[in-house]
């Protein structure tokens, strides 16, 4: 048993680690500090939020991004605002793919 539980630990360590480098491979490529042109991606989305005044006070939505990845969060109270918010941070300059994290509250 103890071969058993050994090589459930060694698979485990294994699968968190992998897990773990292909998070820091997304910050690789650009550091921390993101890639050249990050800030001005994620002014632009925050930008075209506070032009549609439906999602709320301005920066209801969160807005970072990473490597021009836009990743979307915060809460709106319908599905539409929801996908209408992904669909206007993709027609952002420079932005290469959205991940909408944002909820629906009813």
């Amino acid at each position: 048993m103890s071969s058993y539980l050994r090589k459930l630990y060694g698979l485990s360590s294994a699968v968190i680690l992998a897990g773990a480098l292909a998070g820091c491979a997304t910050y690789s490529k650009c550091g921390l500090e993101g890639c050249a042109g990050d800030a001005k991606v994620t002014s632009d989305v925050q930008t075209l939020f506070n032009q549609h005044p439906d999602f709320g006070a301005p920066g209801a939505v969160g807005v970072q991004t990473i490597d021009h990845v836009v990743y979307l969060s915060g809460f709106v109270t319908t599905g539409l605002e929801r996908d209408t918010a992904g669909s206007l941070a993709q027609s952002a300059p420079d932005v290469t793919r959205v991940v909408n994290s944002i909820a629906v509250t009813h």
